[in-house]
C-alpha cells in the first residue's frame, strides 16, 4: 500500500469514540426490585474488572449479593456483549479498542471475539478508506500499472484503457481476499484475509 496513512478526515476525527465501559448490576438487587450497579471502564485487565464488580456487589444493600450481569455497555462499536459475557473477553475487546480505535471494534464485530481472531487484527488491518475502489486505486498505483500502461498503449488509445478499480475492489471483496466493514462515517475499514 502507499505510504500515505489512511485516517479519518478532520471532520471524522472530531467525533472521538466513547471509551469502552460496561454497566454491571447486582442480580440480587434486581430480583428485589431495585437497581444497584456501577459503570466500569472496561479497558483494564480481567482481574481489575472483577475487583470493580466485587466492590459493586459489596456495596449492595442486599445481604447476599453474589451474582451480577452486564446490563448496558458503550464504546464497543458493532460488538454485541451478552449479559454474561466473559470478563476476560470484555477486557481483551476494550483494551484492543483503546489501543487500535474503532477499527478493532469493527474487526471483532465482523470476525468474532475469539482470542485467536482478535490476535490477527494487526496482520489483517489495511486501514480506513473511502471505499474498496479507493483502496484498489492505490493498489494499482503502488504496482505501477498506470505507468506500465502508458509505456505500452499508443497515445491515441490511452484515454480508453484503464484498470477498472471499482470492479477490482468489488471482486477482491467478493472473492474473500478483502473484508470491508462500514466505518459509520461514510467509509470502510478494510481487512485482508
Amino acid at each position: 500500500m502507499s505510504e500515505q496513512e489512511h485516517q479519518p478526515s478532520e471532520e471524522r476525527r472530531e467525533r472521538e469514540p466513547t471509551v469502552p465501559r460496561i454497566y454491571v448490576a447486582s442480580l440480587s438487587d434486581y430480583n428485589a426490585g431495585r437497581l444497584h450497579g456501577s459503570w466500569l471502564e472496561a479497558a483494564q485487565d480481567g482481574e481489575a474488572l472483577l475487583a470493580g464488580i466485587s466492590e459493586m456487589l459489596a456495596a449492595s444493600p442486599e445481604p447476599i449479593a453474589e451474582e451480577w450481569a452486564i446490563h448496558d455497555y458503550e464504546g464497543f462499536g458493532s460488538v454485541r456483549l451478552s449479559e454474561y459475557e466473559n470478563v476476560e473477553t470484555v477486557s481483551r475487546l476494550a483494551l484492543g479498542i483503546v489501543e487500535h480505535g474503532p477499527a478493532f471494534a469493527a474487526w471483532a464485530g465482523s470476525m468474532g471475539t475469539e482470542e485467536s481472531l482478535l490476535e490477527r487484527f494487526e496482520d489483517c488491518y489495511l486501514g480506513q478508506w473511502e471505499s474498496t475502489a479507493a483502496y484498489a486505486e492505490d493498489l494499482v498505483a503502488d504496482l505501477g500499472l498506470d505507468e506500465a500502461l502508458e509505456k505500452v498503449v499508443p497515445d491515441g488509445l490511452q484515454p480508453y484503457v484503464r484498470v477498472d478499480t471499482e470492479g477490482l475492489g468489488r471482486d477482491m471483496e467478493l472473492s474473500g481476499d478483502l473484508t470491508a466493514v462500514d466505518d459509520g462515517q461514510g467509509g470502510v475499514f478494510l481487512f485482508s484475509q
